[in-house]
This record gives structure tokens, sequence and C-alpha cells, in this order.
């Protein structure tokens, strides 16, 4: 049975913070503005997913026509293979936008659809909030 790693063995590099997490999950796809992603809903092209928790869409509203998925069940949800996916996960060639409040959460749960090899998974700049200042529908 060996010991437990020592001070001296553990991995010299400082450990990665969040925000150099985000920077390096955003660098693997190209995320999307507000007025993009409303263009691309409206034509079909692409899938809104709204991944706000249940306060944040009582006290703001919601997008029309987003499909809201818990983040807790996102992964489940649009897996197209999965055994709990929705009718809209048709496809791993779905374009999907991630919507969170104001565009952390989202970079991750895109991300973790990218390992899903959902490749066309990306997040919108600013969230909802930036949706909503954007003068975009909300209901």
């Amino acid at each position: 049975m060996s010991a437990a790693p020592g001070p001296a063995s553990r991995d010299p590099r400082p450990p990665l913070g969040i925000d150099a997490l985000l920077e390096r999950v955003r660098a693997g796809y190209e995320r999307i503005d507000p007025q993009e992603a409303y263009e691309a809903a409206r034509a079909g092209e692409a899938v809104l997913v709204d991944i706000r928790y249940a306060a944040l869409r009582e006290r703001d509203g919601l997008i029309p026509g987003a499909l809201v998925i818990e983040r807790n069940e996102l992964e489940w949800r649009l897996d197209p293979q999965g055994s709990h996916r929705l009718p809209e996960a048709t496809s791993h060639a779905l374009r999907i936008v991630v919507i969170c409040n104001e565009g952390y959460a989202s970079s991750l749960a895109a991300q973790s659809l990218h390992q899903l090899e959902l490749h066309r998974a990306t997040d919108l700049v600013g969230g909802f909030q930036a949706w909503r200042g954007a003068g975009l529908p909300v209901v």
C-alpha cells in the first residue's frame, strides 16, 4: 500500500483559476452575440437553451421559444444518444446556444456539450442580461 503523495510530489504549477479556465474553454469555440443568436433561432438554424435557475427566470422573464433546461440536466437532455433526450436533440450537428444569466456558467456548459461531440454548441456572450439589454424579445 502506498502513502498519499507528499508536498514534494505535487505538480509545481499553480492551480488553474476560474478566469483562466474560462479563457481556455472559450478559446475552443466561437461565442455568439445576442443579435446573431436571435437571427439564428428565428431562421431555425439554432436552438436556444436557457439554463438559468427558476428564480432568475421568474424575476427577469423568458426568451420566447428557448428551451428551459436546468443546468444539472443539460447533458442528459441534449445528448442525441441519451435515453433522457428531448425531442429537439436530433443530431450531434445541432447548433445549440446555451444561455445563462451573464454568460459565465454557459461557457462551461457549452464546453461540456462539446465533450459529448456536440461541436456546434456555443454560448451567448453576456447571457440573458445582454439579450434583454439588446432589446430582444422577453416574455
